[in-house]
């Protein structure tokens, strides 16, 4: 793995440590969180199929 791959990662991680407390805290109940992440994990699925196509 190299450094153009590394930076990247390291970057997303930050950003997700940054977003993540107001994700838990806007969404305290238990359904709304598995909603939120099911509507999230179907737009990055939509988004890896959509690059793996390109």
């Amino acid at each position: 793995m190299g450094l153009e791959e590394i930076i990247p990662a390291i970057a997303l991680i930050a950003v997700l440590i940054l977003v993540l407390p107001s994700f838990i805290h806007t969404n305290s109940k238990l359904n709304q969180i598995i909603k939120n992440l099911s509507i999230w994990g179907i737009i990055v699925l939509f988004l890896v199929i959509l690059l793996k196509i390109i």
